[in-house]
């Protein structure tokens, strides 16, 4: 492993059984190695399971909306906690896959800049208890979506599955170009298909929409590609942190991210001309979202490379905010001068109200 700064490493100082030269653990790991588990180490085991990454599962949210737009009902007391029962499971099966994916990224995650002081990585979990806490948790998610109904429990072991496919070798989609980026993403529309059957068990949502999430996520995962590769600064070490860099430059990365942004604009094309013209009108922003997330992209240090920090930036969340509130406006309204305009025949799924 490369030399890490004095300030990166700083928290990360005993050498450990495992840890090459110039490799460090933090005193937490000193206390593991004596078979006292301090109270840090024990936070540690929440902290692979990633809960600060849960924020990712907001895509459930656009398929209950989904859902109910097209086959509208009362909300009910029981709609509500079937859909938080819904959210919790999926967020303890996300977090099955988040310690899966630290346990076997341990090795490659030292030669980062700052993921060597993970807690696998720095030598504070044993190996054995992570894996532990990896079956529990999916044993556990999987049991929760059972509770809400059987297409719910599939989408999840399919969003289970994608986590094995991403990290378990000999696939280890991961560690192979672009299909790390499309393997991952594709988390996005399950999390879309998980919302949606909370709500309706007996369809399937309409797969241009799925298929332009799918792009969408693989926009912002290539993304954070290339603000992790300029980050790291160094080809060699960007490699062997993660073998998929081993092909990429700056210019592929850009590239791909061209090509997903392209894609998705043009599967929701697919879904707006055929299900809801009206959403048509939501494009101008949407197009400003995704010019304003590869203008923060391109900066230094940037955020799109550990999207749990994109909070920080306010303005982009705000104007997201407004994405989505207009989009969802739009979904329940009928402005009938833009089927004149358009020569387009409206669709068949009912509006609240009509201008």
């Amino acid at each position: 492993m490369s030399l890490l700064s004095q300030e990166s490493t700083a928290s990360c100082r005993v050498p450990q059984k495992g840890v090459g030269p110039g490799e460090t653990v933090s005193q937490a790991g000193e206390d593991l190695a004596k078979g006292a588990p301090s109270r840090t180490v024990l936070w540690d085991y929440v902290a692979i399971a990633r809960p600060d990454h849960w924020f990712k599962n907001v895509f459930m949210a656009a398929g209950i909306v989904l859902g109910y737009f097209y086959y509208p009902s009362a909300l009910t007391v029981p709609d509500i906690a079937r859909m938080l029962w819904g959210l919790a499971a999926t967020c303890v099966l996300a977090s099955s896959n988040y310690v899966l994916n630290e346990s076997l990224d341990a090795r490659t995650d030292r030669s980062h800049p700052t993921k060597h002081c993970r807690p696998i990585a720095a030598g504070r979990i044993r190996p054995p208890l992570a894996y532990l806490e990896w079956i529990l948790l999916g044993t556990l998610g999987m049991a929760m979506a059972y509770a809400v109904n059987a297409p719910f429990m599939l989408a999840g072991l399919l969003l289970l599955f994608m986590g094995i496919v991403y990290n378990v070798p000999p696939v280890r989609s991961k560690n192979l170009p672009y299909l790390d980026v499309l393997s991952e993403s594709v988390n996005n529309p399950i999390r879309l298909a998980l919302g949606w059957f909370v709500v309706n068990p007996k369809a399937i949502p309409p797969l241009s929409l799925v298929a332009a999430f799918w792009m969408v996520g693989a926009f912002f995962m290539a993304g954070k590609r290339f603000a992790e590769f300029r980050s790291i600064g160094d080809a060699g070490r960007a490699a062997a942190y993660r073998a998929s860099f081993r092909f990429y430059d700056e210019a592929k990365l850009l590239t791909s991210m061209f090509f997903y942004g392209t894609a998705s604009a043009l599967l929701l094309g697919v879904f707006i001309v055929r299900y809801h013209l009206e959403l048509i009108l939501s494009l101008p922003l949407m197009a400003g979202f995704f010019s304003w997330y590869l203008h923060i992209t391109l900066k230094r240090d940037s955020a799109a490379q550990a999207p749990e920090r994109l909070y920080r930036e306010r303005g982009l969340m705000i104007y997201l905010g407004v994405c989505v509130t207009v989009f969802l406006l739009l979904m329940f309204v009928r402005v009938s001068v833009l089927y004149e305009w358009f020569n387009f025949e409206p669709s068949s799924v009912p509006s609240l109200w009509e201008f």
